[in-house]
Parts: C-alpha cells; sequence; structure tokens
C-alpha cells in the first residue's frame, strides 16, 4: 500500500498510512522507509521527511544503499545541499543511482562545478556512468560554461556507443548554444530528432542569444512549416530575441500567433509579452495582457512593475506593487527591487521603509540587489545616515552598491556627500564604471564646481572612460554650467562618437554662454550628420534665436518642429518664443501669440511676458501678465517683484507700493540676492550691501578705489531708479551695493591676476551691475565669468558675451 501510494504520487496518505503503522507497532523494513521518503519527496513533505529520517536513523538502516538514495533526493530536492552530501559521505556503499542523483541535483541547481567534483568520486569508485549521468554532466559543463569538458563528455558518449535519446540530445544542444558554439549546435539539430520541440527551442535560444533575430525568425517558419506545434516555451524564446533585438512590431505579430494557437493565457508567454511591451513603453498594451490573464503570478505582476519603474511611472508602479499584494501574490526579490525603486523615483519615504520591512518579514535581507536598491533609496530621500549605515552593512560591495550611493545622493542634492563617497570608492581600490563617473561629474557640475569636476575628469582619462559617449556628454554639461565653454568645445570635438544627448548639450551650453550664433551653427551640422533634432534641441535652438535677437530665425525653427520633425511643443518652447519676441520689444506680437497658444499658458510663459514688460517699460500688457502670473502663483515672490520693478521703472509710485503691501499681506517674502565665489577652495557668499565677512572692510575700500577707476573711464551707477528721492535718501548708500560686485571685489583682492573669476549669482543680474562689470574687466584686465539664473556672462576687455542682449 505503501508503495502503491508513493508511486501514484500520493504523498499525504502514504505518510498517513506510515503513521498507522507505527501506531500498530509494525517494525518498518528499509523498503518501506525508502517508499515514504520518496512519497515525501514528490509532494515536497519535507518536514515529514526529517521525521523519517529520524526514524532510518533510529532503526539502523543508514546503511541501506537505498534508503540512503531516497535521502538524497529529498535533501535535494529541499534545496538542503548540505545534509545531502552528508548523508552521501556517510553512506559507506554508493551505487550508480547515488552518483546520479547527486550529479542531477547539483547541475538542476546550477552547481556546476560540484557536480563535476562528485563524477570524479565516482569515476574512483570504479563505475561507469550511463546517459543520465552523461545527460546531467553535460547540464553541469553548461552551467559553468565548461566547453573542453563538456566535448570529452560528448566524445565519451560517441566512443562509448550510448543510445542518444532525447535527453542526452537535448543535453548536448544545450551545452553547445551556452557556451556560444552555435555552430557545433546546429550540426547537431541537423542531424537529430527534428520532431522534438525541445531541439527547435533550444536553437531559437542559440540565435536569441548572440541577437540573430533573422535567423531565429527563419527557425521559427521552419519550425512551422514542418509542422511542429509550438508549445510555451517556443514563443517566449522569439519573443526574447525580439525584445533585445528592438523589434517590437514583429513582437506584435508574434503575440497575435500566440492567441491563435491559444497560448496567451498561459503565465509564461504572457510574463514575457508584459516584460516585452513594458520596456519598449508600450505600457497600456502590458497592462491589457496582464489583466486578460486568468491567473497571475508574480513573475506578470513584476515585468509591469518594473516596466513603469523603468519609465519613471513611479506611482503607477506602487499602486501595481499593492494591488499584486491584494490579490495574494507575494513579492519576489525583484519586485521588492523595483518597488523601492519606484519609492526611490518619487522619493516616498514612507512607503519605502514599508518595503524595507518586508524584505527583512520576506528572507531577502541577504540579497545584495535589494540592499543596492535600498542604499539608493535612503541616499536620494537625503536620508545620509541611513544609506551610510545600510552601506556599510554590505560586506560585498559592487559597483552597483557605490553607484547607487552616489547617485542617490547627487539626485538628492547632496552633491559633496556624493563626491566625498566617489573620492572613497577610489580609496578602496572599487572598480569604477560609466555610472561612477556620471553620476560624479553631474555632482560636480550641480554644484558649479570646476575643480572637482577636473579631477573626476582627470580620474576618468586615466581609467579610460572618456572614450564613453555618456561620460564625456557629462563633461560638456559639466564645464558649460561652470562657465568653462571652451573646454566644453574642445570635449565636443574630441568625441569619436557623438548621439543626440552630446549635440543638445553643446548647443544648450553655446546658447547660456551666449554664442547664439555658434549653437545655430551647430544645429545646421547636427542635421548634417542625419541626427533627427528632439524637444530638447529645440529649446536650446530657440533660446540661441532669442540671446542674439534673431526674431524670425526663431519663429521659422519654432515652425518646423511639428511640420518638419513631428516634434509637438510643449509650454517650454512657448516661453522661449515668447522670450524671443519680448526681447526685441515686439511686446504686442508676443501677446498676440499667448492668446493664440493651443493650450493655456503657464506660469513661465507669463513670468517670460511680464519681465520683458519691465525691461521695455509696457505697463499695459505687464498688468496683464501679472494678473494671469498671481493667479497661478499667488505666493512665488518673483511674480511680485517683476511688477513691482515695472511700476518703478515707469515711476508708479503708488502702484508699486500696493504690490508690495499686496506682498507683506499674503505673506510672500522676496528671495533675497546672493552671489559666490570659489577662492582657494572655500566658497564665500555675499548679500547685498554685506558686512559679515571677515574682511568687509577691506572689501568696501577695494570697491570705492575700483568705482573711483571706473568712473573715470565713464561709469556712472544706475541703482537708484527703483527707488524715488525720499527713499534713497533714507537708505544707507552700501545697501545699493549688489551681492556680485562684493564677490567681483573680494575676488580681485584674493585670487592671482592669471586666474579667471567665477561668479555664480541666485537671481538675473541687473542693468548696473552688467553695466559695472564691463567697466571692471576693463580697468583690471581680468575675466569675469557671471552666471545668473538665467544664462552665462563673460566679462573680457569691457564688453560682455551676450552683446548686452540679456
Amino acid at each position: 500500500m505503501l508503495s502503491g501510494y508513493a508511486q501514484n504520487g500520493l504523498g499525504i496518505e502514504a505518510f498517513r498510512l506510515f503513521r498507522q503503522m507505527h501506531r500498530a507497532a509494525v517494525v518498518p523494513t528499509p523498503y518501506v522507509l525508502s517508499s515514504v521518503l520518496s512519497a515525501c519527496t514528490k509532494a515536497e513533505l519535507f518536514a515529514q521527511g526529517r521525521l523519517v529520517h529520524a526514524q532510518v536513523y533510529k532503526q539502523g538502516f543508514c546503511s541501506e544503499t537505498f534508503v540512503g538514495n531516497a535521502l538524497i533526493a529529498l535533501y535535494l530536492r529541499y534545496g538542503s545541499f548540505k545534509l545531502a552530501d552528508r548523508v552521501f559521505s556517510d553512506m559507506p556503499f554508493c551505487d550508480r543511482v547515488t552518483f546520479n542523483t547527486l550529479i542531477s541535483g547539483h547541475a538542476q541547481c546550477e552547481h556546476g562545478e560540484r557536480a563535476l567534483e562528485i563524477f570524479d568520486e565516482m569515476q574512483l569508485s570504479g563505475l561507469r556512468p550511463d546517459c543520465v549521468t552523461v545527460a546531467s554532466l553535460l547540464a553541469a559543463c553548461a552551467n559553468v560554461g565548461d566547453l573542453q569538458k563538456g566535448k570529452q563528455l560528448h566524445a565519451y558518449l560517441l566512443k562509448a556507443g550510448m543510445s542518444v535519446d532525447y535527453i542526452t540530445e537535448g543535453s548536448l544542444l544545450d551545452l553547445y548554444v551556452k557556451c556560444g558554439d552555435i555552430e557545433t549546435a546546429h550540426e547537431i539539430f541537423n542531424s537529430g530528432d527534428r520532431t522534438n520541440v525541445v531541439l527547435w527551442n533550444l536553437m531559437l535560444v542559440a540565435y536569441g542569444q548572440i541577437s540573430d533575430l533573422a535567423k531565429s525568425f527563419e527557425i521559427f517558419c521552419q519550425m512551422q512549416a514542418a509542422g511542429i506545434r509550438p508549445n510555451q516555451f517556443t514563443y517566449p524564446c522569439i519573443l526574447r530575441t525580439c525584445t533585445c533585438s528592438g523589434h517590437i512590431e514583429l513582437g506584435e505579430q508574434i503575440h497575435s500567433l500566440s492567441i491563435k494557437t491559444g497560448f496567451e493565457s498561459d503565465m509564461y508567454v504572457s510574463g514575457v509579452l508584459i516584460d516585452m511591451y513594458a520596456k519598449y513603453g508600450w505600457l497600456d498594451k502590458a497592462r491589457r495582457v496582464l489583466e486578460m490573464l486568468g491567473k497571475k503570478d508574480v513573475v506578470s505582476w513584476t515585468s509591469m512593475i518594473a516596466g513603469y519603474v523603468q519609465h519613471d511611472l513611479c506611482e503607477e508602479a506602487l499602486a501595481t506593487f499593492k494591488e499584486m499584494q491584494d490579490c495574494g501574490i507575494w513579492p519576489d526579490n525583484i519586485g521588492l527591487a523595483s518597488a523601492a525603486s519606484a519609492c526611490a523615483g518619487i522619493k516616498a519615504m514612507r512607503q519605502g521603509l514599508q518595503i524595507h520591512a518586508r524584505v527583512y518579514v520576506s528572507g531577502y535581507s541577504a540579497d545584495v540587489s535589494i540592499w543596492n536598491t535600498l542604499v539608493n533609496l535612503y541616499a536620494r530621500c537625503g536620508r545620509s545616515e541611513e544609506a551610510f549605515s545600510l552601506f556599510r552593512a554590505i560586506e560585498h560591495k559592487d559597483e552597483i552598491t557605490w553607484n547607487g550611493l552616489i547617485s542617490g545622493f547627487g539626485q538628492s542634492g547632496l552633491y559633496e556627500e556624493a563626491l566625498k563617497v566617489f573620492k572613497q570608492m577610489g580609496q578602496t581600490g572599487a572598480r569604477y564604471n560609466v555610472f561612477t563617473f556620471v553620476s560624479s561629474i553631474s555632482a560636480s557640475a550641480n554644484m558649479a564646481d570646476i575643480k572637482q569636476g577636473k579631477q573626476v575628469h582627470c580620474r576618468a582619462i586615466k581609467t579610460g572612460h572618456t572614450s564613453e559617449t555618456e561620460v564625456s556628454n557629462a563633461l560638456i554639461s559639466l564645464y558649460g554650467k561652470c562657465g568653462s565653454i571652451e573646454d566644453a568645445k574642445m570635449e565636443f570635438s574630441e568625441m569619436s562618437e557623438r548621439n543626440e544627448v552630446s549635440w543638445n548639450t553643446i548647443i544648450t551650453s553655446c546658447s547660456q554662454h551666449g554664442r547664439g550664433l555658434e549653437a545655430l551653427d551647430l544645429f545646421g551640422q547636427m542635421k548634417k550628420e542625419g541626427l533627427k533634432p528632439n524637444d530638447v534641441t529645440f529649446i536650446g535652438v530657440l533660446a540661441a534665436c532669442s540671446h542674439v535677437g534673431l526674431v524670425e530665425e526663431g519663429l521659422s525653427h519654432f515652425k518646423s518642429m511639428s511640420n518638419e520633425y513631428g516634434v509637438t511643443p510643449i509650454p517650454d518652447h512657448y516661453a522661449c518664443v515668447v522670450d524671443i519676441l519680448g526681447r526685441a520689444g515686439q511686446l504686442d506680437r508676443a501677446r498676440k501669440f499667448v492668446e493664440e497658444m493651443p493650450m493655456a499658458a503657464d506660469a513661465m510663459v507669463w513670468r517670460t511676458l511680464l519681465s520683458a514688460c519691465k525691461v521695455h517699460k509696457n505697463i499695459e500688457i505687464g498688468e496683464l501678465a501679472a494678473k494671469h502670473l498671481l493667479e497661478l502663483e499667488p505666493h512665488d515672490s518673483a511674480s511680485y517683484v517683476l511688477l513691482s520693478n515695472a511700476y518703478a521703472v515707469t515711476g508708479k509710485w503708488s502702484n508699486r507700493d500696493h504690490v508690495r503691501k499686496l506682498m507683506r499681506d499674503r505673506g510672500v517674502k522676496k528671495e533675497p540676492g546672493r552671489s559666490w565665489i570659489e577662492v582657494k577652495s572655500a566658497v564665500h557668499a555675499f548679500f547685498a550691501g554685506d558686512r559679515l565677512h571677515p574682511l568687509a572692510d577691506q572689501i568696501y575700500s577695494f570697491l570705492a578705489d575700483l568705482n573711483d577707476r571706473i568712473a573715470k573711464i565713464g561709469y556712472k551707477q544706475d541703482n537708484y531708479h527703483l527707488f524715488h528721492e525720499k527713499e534713497q535718501e533714507q537708505r544707507d548708500p552700501t545697501s545699493f551695493v549688489h551681492s556680485e560686485k562684493l564677490a567681483v571685489a573680494f575676488g580681485l583682492m584674493s585670487l592671482p591676476p592669471c586666474m579667471p573669476l567665477r561668479v555664480i549669482k541666485n537671481l538675473r543680474v541687473c542693468n548696473d551691475c552688467h553695466n559695472w562689470m564691463k567697466f571692471t574687466s576693463d580697468v583690471t584686465g581680468r575675466e569675469i565669468v557671471l552666471r545668473d539664473v538665467h544664462r552665462f556672462h563673460h566679462f573680457t576687455n569691457g564688453s560682455c558675451s551676450c552683446g548686452d542682449f540679456w
């Protein structure tokens, strides 16, 4: 009865009968114990199997070979390889079944090296391998990539005259496929059993490995012509190749065929379909495949979640993650890592903490991929102490661990911490990769720290990573943001391979540095090289036209976006056009353009128009722009300041005072102007009229002397136009000294004559300071690079790169 239950897979019934036998005081024989152990193995009753093992030990049957074989099979199925090996080492005599079971178990779990070690022991024991042994060993060789050993087994198989069945044939084919010997694999396939669907699937995998979609599709068509009916593994093989090679349209056709043959509802096929559509952004189709599944497994849900994360739809990813759990599906390590990435993407720390707790509950606390994602989560959310704590707890750190911490700090604005980690990474001897340099260079760029950026650049040169297009793109952005446009152009010119990002970055950099004509020339070169401009390209092009006053050319480029290149304009493009018209003083035309926009104008568009009205003293259109702007952003100080200044420059003091009162009543505070300059590795910050600096007296004394010198060549201060006469009399004259003047004066005092002065300001530079810097550069013979909130100004020999058109 026990044997019958065991052979028919009725494990629970077999174990119950065994317990009844025990209660009846019937002593089990070794054969009974072997049958019960086999039943427990098939039914995965591992706890009960351990109890039977105890009975085996108690009865003294451990020396029985067939009992030992049953115990080994139980523990291998349970995944306890140590226990299986212990039973094996304690057995006084082993037969071919013992070795085959062990070799097969280790090979199936990709412990190829251990499987080969056991084979060596089998040979030393004098036992000859059979077809089952060789098939398992071939699988082991395939898993560890040992083609040479696999070829020896293949030769042994032929020399021993063993009959080649479909299992051995499949193992041989699998060996050559996984080891990349596609030619030999094809020879075995052609000489083998062409009616076996497994062999056809393996050939699809073979050509999928080398991304040869044409050959994969040819095999797939031959398979159908031969009348071989695909199974649930056939479609995933060809679909994965479509995914890897980017032929999503062909993947759609295979999808249609899977529907016709009734495999769309198969979880394995659907999981690969969801992955394919999700990776290429066809998320609606991926979602439909998921929803049509009657029974969804963890792979299907996880593929959908990962697709959302990949395309920055983090809220949708977390909603799907919750939906999966509501359906009773327990997430695996990939699902948890994807959910943690989604939390990092939207800085959802509360949900991230819940996922962190779930990691421990699910038993994945040793999974490095999840820990790497959690490190990035805490870093991106600005939780530096927790991020470092998790980081230190990871025993075996890889490049992904380091990069997750660096990029996380960079994305949360903790740029200094990101660069410190980069330095530590080098000290530990960890290997840099392209992502390390891109994240570190971006951190330097966002700090406008050209010194740190150049140090990272030097390290990239030493490690040979400057040949990577992504690294060069980051370097162009670094030098562009730090005011060194010549270095940016040099990096661009030395690139061996450029992509759209390369061109967009250099075009935008030239535009921001007042080199609009160069930017437009680069745009022409980009098109000649066959690269299609995108929405980012046109922002740079339109800004370039704005900065050099090319109105009609700018409008022509704007029209070409949709007419020639199929790029739909977004609010940023409309704001650029308003800026083009506004800077040129064509305010009526700018207003008409805004009113005819196909979408409601956003705050950026109205702010651009209001700024132009202030410059050109058009209060009528300025009031219209301000009305819309204050409705959209009632708590943004910049809107009130622009309108207040517009009233001031037109002499409407009562209106200006009303706007200021409105700010006070609404609790809106003006952002104070502030400027920064780096001197001897220390950043010095200044406010307007600032006297907090330790060298304030010397700075003001130097500034007074400098003002006298530039006054002699024609400089006249124009800082009082925003205040009426009574206000000018009441204010301390030093309060009119803007922060950028103080920063420049300190730089002239502190930096050697050969060094350019690099100053950053958080607001737009005013007319007076702009004029003052031109005269200062002329008198001192120094180059001054000022980065304000809109663009760069390079002052040399009494002129500015913007041509006084900013």
